[in-house]
């Protein structure tokens, strides 16, 4: 069975490139990093901004992250905002707004947490978009997506996420541990636009994998780098 991606869900997380790796941190390692220091909020995609001007009040406005991570503003056009604090987002504008304003001071407020989505498809219930609630992992998004099929290779499960680099990163994971109850804490947490996908059979080769069934298959120019993660 083919992945086949949403064109919106595509555009959001473009694949253009891959990579065989170890699997991701497990869940417990990744709580524990969060709980050992507090991270500040980044922006992601479909999350509602405010945009104040403290001396240029006819410039405020409230806009959403597009699925491409950016935002359009008056006088300077797009800017990214995905992955950046709103504190980050505030300081960029502030000194873009030099050229336009005589003494620009500009804040960044979140009116609305987005929802971005991850994608489900293989051989599960319903391949689809699940959305990415807190916490959510990746036998619970499985789960959301209507459970796995008497078909699925439970011991090769495709993970494709963005790297720090930006580049999508494919992950071979062993699910049965989780499914069976004996190894929870091996769950895998999602991110945003992360690709989860249940294969019929062994995959010999991620990444012939990840370029012959997500990358040419894509509605989108190979290559084109987009902030979506």
């Amino acid at each position: 069975m083919r992945l086949r991606l949403p064109a919106g869900f595509v555009a959001a997380g473009c694949l253009a490139a891959c990579a065989a790796t170890a699997p991701p941190p497990p869940a417990t390692n990744w709580v524990a990093q969060q709980t050992a220091r507090e991270q500040p909020y980044v922006l992601q995609p479909t999350d509602v901004i405010a945009v104040k001007f403290f001396f240029n009040p006819e410039l405020n406005e409230e806009v959403a992250v597009r699925p491409d991570g950016k935002i359009s503003l008056q006088l300077i056009g797009d800017i990214v905002a995905a992955g950046r604090t709103p504190a980050d987002l505030a300081d960029e504008l502030t000194q873009r707004y030099r050229h336009e304003l005589a003494n620009p001071k500009v804040s960044v407020i979140v009116r609305q947490l987005g929802t971005p989505p991850v994608y489900v498809g293989g051989e599960v219930g319903r391949q689809g978009t699940v959305t990415l609630s807190r916490g959510l992992t990746l036998f619970q998004a499985i789960q959301d997506a209507g459970g796995l099929l008497s078909t699925a290779h439970r011991k090769q499960i495709i993970l494709i996420r963005r790297a720090d680099d930006g580049q999508p990163v494919g992950y071979s994971i062993d699910i049965r541990p989780v499914a069976s109850g004996q190894h929870p804490e091996g769950d895998v947490p999602l991110h945003a636009y992360d690709v989860v996908f249940v294969p019929r059979s062994k995959i010999a080769d991620v990444n012939v994998f990840v370029q012959q069934y997500v990358r040419n298959m894509l509605p989108v120019t190979p290559g084109l780098a987009l902030t979506g993660f």
